[in-house]
C-alpha cells in the first residue's frame, strides 16, 4: 500500500499548485480569484487581457498532471500512474492551500491523458480544438472532449496501446465525471444561451 499512498500524496501536493494565481501574483495583476469566474485556470487567466499569462498557466497545469503519472510509472509503476492521474486532478480542483477551490481541471486533464496514454491526449486536444472552433465556446469543447475520451481510452487500447484498457477507460471516465461537475455552472448558462463565446469581450458573473 505504501505506494500507492505515496503516489497519491505526492500527486496531490503537485496538483494543488496554484499556477494560475502565482503567475498573475507575479505578474502584478492581483488575486485572480476575484475576476471573472473565479477560478485559477487559464480561461481565468485570459480574462485579464494578458495571453502569454494564459497560455504560461495552461502549461504549466498541463505539465503538473503529466509529471504526476510520470512520477509514478518511474518510482513504482502498474496501477499507482492510475491513483496519481486521479490525486493530482483532484489537487489541482480541490488545493488544500486554497480552501479547496482551485480550477476546473481541463488542462490537467490533458497532462494526465498524454502521461497515461498519449494518443487520447492528442485526441482529446483535437476534439477539444474542432469544437472550438466551429462552436467558439471553450466550456463545451471541454465538456464535450471530456465525455468522448473514455470511449477513445479504451480503442486505443483496443488498437494495441500497452495499458490496461478498462483501468484507463475507467480513471479517464472518473476524471471526466469530475470535469463535467466543475463546469455545472457553464452548463446552466449554455442551456440558456449566455455563456459567453471564445473571443467575445462578455465576462462570466456567475460562479465556475
Amino acid at each position: 500500500m505504501i505506494p500507492y499512498v505515496l503516489a497519491a500524496i505526492i500527486s496531490y501536493l503537485l496538483g494543488s499548485i496554484p499556477f494560475g494565481l502565482l503567475i498573475t501574483q507575479a505578474a502584478g495583476l492581483g488575486d485572480v480569484r476575484k475576476i471573472g469566474s473565479g477560478n485559477i485556470g487559464a480561461t481565468n487567466v485570459l480574462r485579464t487581457g494578458r495571453r502569454e499569462l494564459a497560455a504560461l498557466t495552461l502549461v504549466l497545469d498541463a505539465a503538473k498532471g503529466f509529471a504526476a503519472v510520470l512520477i509514478a510509472r518511474y518510482f513504482w509503476g502498474g496501477d499507482t500512474i492510475f491513483i496519481a492521474a486521479i490525486a493530482v486532478f483532484l489537487g489541482h480542483c480541490f488545493p488544500v492551500w486554497l480552501g479547496f477551490k482551485g480550477g476546473k481541471g481541463v488542462a490537467t486533464f490533458i497532462g494526465v491523458l498524454l502521461g497515461l496514454a498519449w494518443p487520447v491526449g492528442l485526441i482529446f486536444c483535437g476534439v477539444w480544438l474542432l469544437l472550438a472552433l466551429t462552436q467558439k465556446m471553450s466550456s463545451l469543447s471541454a465538456i464535450t472532449a471530456a465525455i468522448t475520451s473514455p470511449l477513445f481510452a479504451y480503442a486505443v487500447w483496443l488498437w494495441g496501446f500497452p495499458i490496461d484498457g478498462s483501468k484507463l477507460a475507467a480513471t479517464d471516465g472518473l476524471l471526466a465525471l469530475l470535469l463535467v461537475y466543475n463546469h455545472r455552472a457553464n452548463i446552466g448558462r449554455i442551456l440558456r444561451g449566455t455563456e459567453p463565446k471564445i473571443g467575445s469581450e462578455k465576462k462570466a458573473t456567475e460562479p465556475g
